[in-house]
């Protein structure tokens, strides 16, 4: 055995030897053979040499409905050791795929090192979720080959369980809606989120000033700021009631998110967010879109309601821009968009020093939700995760390896065990297949690159 050769636990000789004088085992190793040593190692469980790891291969399972379509992708080893990673809700898995020929051969520990070398790659939205589900693979099989969770890796964690938010579908009746609401609360959960905009407005007369003809599939496609559709008295007082409505049912202890109020300008913000501000609403999320870093601040700066944005940000350096500005109370990164574990907990960190607290966004399958809670759990100023599963009854089933329930009364506990802290139901993936192929090998991609170094 070649001197200091490293243990999948860690240990080699010297250090093997060190322990045991320390210890007195061995009775006497002042007496011990060479080859009593050596029969002593032989024994330590070695299941993998965290330096001589490498990275094989990337595959990919293509999901639907959990509760939308969502990417699974292995990152296998030379050691036979897997990684599992998530791409973002709806983006294609190539996205992951071309990322292959670049990753190939690294140690999938150097989890810094890949990030940095792949992140151009990256872009805001969906266009980053095969990045940040190589940063999440590649953190589970750190965590596997050295045997100790994510949040470990992270630098620790502040909290042992995280609090989930649970989006709920919306129905144009206020008791219905408050109703399904309620519902949450029953099952635990301790922080709600509705949805209510212009959707409600669309067959009521005199609610919507906007061009004539113009369909909200239309709007839609179009930036908040142009597409010229603000809210008249009516349409505020309409929304305003709504949301009465629905704290009738449910009690204004709880806290209470909004989201998905349509793409209306900024003075219809402003307005129906103070309409709604005696309602005690947690955050008014995505008023605008992110990029228009002014504009929210003077939305922000009109308003008593926290305003929040940020699912669709890739790395640290535009969600400096909202916190340096003071355009937002609550940062919201989705970290299948954000970068990943690690950039997701800088962000966390830097919005911190701007006293700007953090919740999560999450949208897909266990793989990606696990590793939001365990960055959740290492990021100090965080409030809560969303869990947008909660009515997908085979959701929990697609992992093994965690304690069931998954999610107990409105949290997740945080795992413990080595990585993420799951492995992949193969048969329950299989059933629910989007696209033929489970894992099956992808040769085409192995050499699939370009010139594209960004420094000469």
């Amino acid at each position: 055995m070649g001197k200091g050769k490293s243990h999948g636990n860690g240990l080699n000789r010297r250090s093997f030897l060190s322990t045991m004088a320390a210890g007195g085992g061995v009775a006497s190793l002042s007496i011990a053979s060479t080859e009593e040593l050596e029969a002593a190692l032989a024994n330590v469980n070695r299941n993998s040499s965290p330096s001589e790891l490498e990275i094989t291969d990337l595959r990919v399972a293509v999901l639907g409905e959990v509760p939308f379509k969502s990417t699974l992708i292995r990152i296998d080893t030379n050691q036979g050791i897997s990684g599992y990673g998530e791409v973002r809700d709806g983006a294609h898995e190539n996205y992951a795929l071309v990322l292959k020929s670049r990753i190939l051969g690294e140690n999938p520990c150097s989890v810094d090192k890949i990030f940095r070398k792949i992140k151009q790659f990256g872009h805001h939205a969906r266009q980053a979720g095969g990045v940040c589900a190589v940063e999440m693979a590649c953190w589970d099989l750190a965590g596997k080959v050295w045997g100790v969770p994510a949040y470990q890796m992270l630098a620790g964690k502040f909290r042992d369980k995280i609090r989930l938010y649970s989006d709920t579908t919306q129905s144009p009746d206020p008791e219905t809606s408050g109703r399904r609401l309620k519902r949450r609360m029953d099952q635990g959960y301790t922080w709600l989120k509705l949805d209510f905009g212009i959707r409600l407005l669309a067959k009521i007369p005199g609610t919507l000033n906007r061009p004539t003809g113009l369909t909200l599939r239309e709007v839609n496609q179009t930036m908040h700021p142009f597409t010229g559709v603000e809210i008249t008295d009516k349409g505020i007082g309409i929304l305003a009631d709504y949301v009465g409505g629905v704290r009738d049912v449910i009690g204004m202890e709880i806290p209470l998110a909004s989201d998905h109020y349509g793409h209306i300008g900024l003075n219809s913000c402003i307005r129906l967010a103070k309409a709604v501000e005696k309602h005690q609403i947690a955050w008014m999320e995505d008023m605008l879109p992110w990029q228009f870093t002014d504009m929210l601040r003077e939305i922000k700066e009109s308003i008593d309601i926290p305003l929040c944005t940020g699912e669709d940000i890739y790395l640290k350096e535009d969600f400096k821009k909202l916190v340096d500005a003071r355009a937002v109370d609550v940062i919201h990164p989705d970290l299948a968009t954000s970068g990943g574990l690690l950039e997701t907990k800088k962000i966390g960190d830097l919005a911190m020093e701007g006293g700007v607290s953090m919740a999560l966004h999450y949208a897909g399958s266990p793989v990606g939700f696990l590793a939001s809670a365990h960055c959740a759990a290492a990021t100090q100023n965080f409030l809560c995760l969303e869990h947008h599963g909660v009515d997908v009854e085979w959701w929990e089933d697609l992992v093994t390896g965690i304690e069931k329930p998954i999610v107990q009364n409105g949290y997740v506990n945080v795992p413990d065990t080595p990585g993420l802290g799951i492995e992949l139901n193969e048969d329950v993936i299989r059933e629910h297949l989007l696209k033929p192929g489970y894992f099956e090998p992808t040769p085409e991609w192995d050499t699939v690159r370009s010139w594209d170094r960004l420094w000469s």
